[in-house]
């Protein structure tokens, strides 16, 4: 029986199935999930498991410059919501979740603070944010497509993401024979992105929550 992976890129599709104002929900992500799995092109084939990628909350309390308070990055609306979907997701048949890291990396202006014409410009503590970086993610995908494909554990790994980086470990996957279906969601992705691909899922989203 030939077999399946669906891989996916939280931060892609956090963006495609929400919003600052409607934040993606478990709900939503497992009503995607079943539209990949009853798509045409996987009629008849077994569903190996469902990679999820993501790094959880910093706990970390920052003190912001220029006069401002002491922020709990672990006890803010944001972390609350994904420390909830991530232990949701956990407990959902076939999921494995693929946790990287993320680190605080300073400050940085707010968009639309630096004008292009004034020479200077006065800055107050609200009009910074803190700077947090991903790290790990790629790299888990990247060798999750090589252990699937060289373990032979699955004939196609469906992987859901808008990002071209993943280029080189599509081609290395095809290469050994796994054939590779791609859900960009319509995202505008590089040409290298679909080049790659053995072929690419159209998958309708699931309606937004009221």
């Amino acid at each position: 029986m030939r077999s399946y992976a669906i891989l996916i890129d939280a931060g892609f599709l956090k963006r495609k199935l929400g919003s600052q104002r409607m934040p993606m929900t478990a709900d939503r992500v497992g009503a995607f999930v079943q539209a990949v799995r009853d798509h045409a092109l996987l009629d008849g084939l077994t569903l190996h498991r469902i990679y999820y990628y993501d790094a959880p909350p910093l706990e970390q309390t920052i003190k912001k410059p220029l006069g401002g308070a002491q922020i709990n990055l672990g006890d803010t609306d944001l972390s609350r919501r994904n420390k909830s979907l991530l232990a949701k997701l956990a407990t959902m048949p076939f999921f494995a979740l693929r946790l990287g890291e993320l680190h605080f990396r300073g400050w940085h202006v707010k968009n639309g603070k630096l004008p292009e014409i004034d020479a200077q410009v006065t800055l107050a503590h609200a009009d910074l944010q803190p700077n947090i970086q991903q790290k790990g993610v790629d790299m888990r995908i990247g060798l999750d497509i090589a252990a699937l494909t060289l373990k032979k554990q699955v004939q196609i790994i469906v992987l859901v993401t808008g990002d071209s980086d993943f280029v080189p470990a599509m081609k290395f996957a095809r290469r050994e024979g796994t054939q590779l279906f791609l859900v960009h969601l319509g995202h505008d992705v590089k040409d290298a992105l679909i080049h790659h691909a053995d072929v690419v899922m159209h998958v309708e989203l699931p309606p937004m929550e009221t």
